[in-house]
């Protein structure tokens, strides 16, 4: 939420997106090699604690605004984002199959369920995030809504040229830009606080499940994010967090500025990405939940269809003032179908890999990050209806790509095998309650 809002509050001489850049590319190069190495030094408490810290220094960065503060906290940021969210990942994973062996159920819907009730609690920070900082900077007079002629160019048709009039606000004063960083790094301090306090080490986590493993050597484990490429399959998935990445670009950039802002006015940002929160964070945890009697490929069908749907009637929608609940519409969609990507995704990966979690994960935010960059890459040069037709095509290849993973599953789960021969899928059920 910060992240985004200091685009928007440093766009002076491009401060705002090449912070953006930077930290996406520290996230880019943290995918690679640190998360594997950190969890295993520092273990996943420990590896959650250190990267939380560089949350933190982005907050107090944006007090002291400039090029000195914001790109090397920008860099601090990006370095830690993917250990923190590999070290979430495969504690929620090492949980899940836990308890899934105490409760004697499946691991994989436990590990769906987990990330279900995550998901839910992480989307909703974006209600909470938006309120506030709708609420501290809504106020700031707005502007008049753009003439008729100028709405013409919002929507697809937006081609971002520099001469164009958009439709936004006087800039926040500075009192309330350092009441919402206060407000912002506060919960950030206490986040880590609590995390300290009260989380419970995953080295205690693992030794009731049957005793902590010997650590592999050194270079094994600086290894292993590549070494997982040689599991066809994860070279099929990539696609899944590219995806991710390239579709919430979309949605924090193109669709804010090109639709809400240009028709409606900045100050309609925030309330519209509330929606797609809420729906992101209720949709988490009923996926969680119905994972169990759905299967996971009807999500994928629910969430590819959905946004589908959403993507081909945003070439053909031109956005006007008088549609205000069409703004809502939409971003409630993506929403619905964001959360499949994020809990079906992250508990795909926890399953598929579950030996291999710690490097399965980091490779699932290498790639995601590199959706982002990308997203934001091409942001300020491509026409809105191309990015469009770009992630159509993505879509596809994605989909596509998992269904062949999710056949071949499919019928290793149902090969019968050679008197005296293991069954794949009991080694795949007992793969998953280790």
């Amino acid at each position: 939420m910060e992240v985004s809002r200091a685009c928007s509050l440093y766009s002076e001489e491009g401060l705002g997106v090449t912070a953006l850049s930077t930290l996406y590319g520290g996230m880019l190069l943290s995918s690679i090699v640190p998360p594997p190495l950190l969890i295993q030094r520092l273990g996943c408490k420990g590896t959650i604690l250190l990267s939380m810290c560089g949350y933190v220094a982005f907050s107090v960065g944006n007090f002291f605004a400039s090029w000195y503060t914001l790109i090397p906290t920008s860099i601090l940021l990006g370095l830690g984002a993917a250990p923190l969210w590999s070290a979430q990942c495969t504690y929620l994973t090492i949980l899940g199959n836990t308890h899934a062996e105490k409760a004697g159920k499946r691991g994989k819907d436990v590990v769906n369920q987990y990330f279900g009730t995550f998901f839910l609690i992480f989307q909703s920070s974006g209600v909470w995030g938006n309120l506030i900082s709708s609420l501290v900077f809504g106020q700031t007079p707005s502007q008049e809504t753009l003439p008729e002629e100028q709405l013409e160019s919002c929507g697809a048709s937006d081609c971002l040229m520099a001469t164009t009039t958009t439709n936004s606000t006087q800039g926040p004063s500075q009192q309330l830009v350092y009441t919402l960083l206060g407000i912002y790094t506060g919960s950030g301090v206490l986040a880590v606080l609590m995390i300290a306090a009260f989380l419970e080490p995953i080295r205690d986590v693992q030794q009731q499940s049957g005793g902590e493993k010997k650590s592999p050597p050194f270079w094994s484990t600086l290894l292993s994010t590549f070494k997982l490429y040689r599991d066809k399959r994860l070279c099929l998935l990539i696609l899944l967090p590219l995806y991710s990445g390239l579709q919430q670009g979309f949605l924090s950039s193109e669709y804010t500025r090109s639709y809400v802002t240009c028709a409606l006015g900045i100050q309609f940002v925030g309330y519209v990405m509330i929606c797609f929160s809420a729906a992101d964070a209720l949709c988490s945890v009923l996926y969680g939940k119905v994972s169990q009697y759905t299967g996971r490929v009807a999500l994928y069908v629910l969430g590819a269809v959905t946004q589908l749907s959403c993507v081909i009637a945003l070439l053909l929608w031109r956005p006007r003032a008088d549609q205000l609940a069409v703004f809502f519409v939409f971003s409630g969609l993506w929403g619905v179908a964001d959360a499949v990507w994020q809990t079906q995704n992250n508990a795909l990966y926890g399953v598929l890999f579950e030996k291999s979690k710690e490097a399965a994960f980091a490779n699932y935010r290498l790639w995601e990050a590199l959706g982002f960059v990308i997203a934001f890459g091409y942001s300020t040069f491509l026409c809105v209806h191309v990015k469009l037709y770009i992630l159509l095509g993505v879509l596809s290849l994605t989909m596509a790509a998992y269904g062949i993973v999710e056949c071949v599953e499919s019928k290793n789960a149902t090969r019968p095998c050679d008197p005296g021969q293991a069954n794949p899928a009991e080694d795949k059920e007992a793969e998953t309650k280790t």
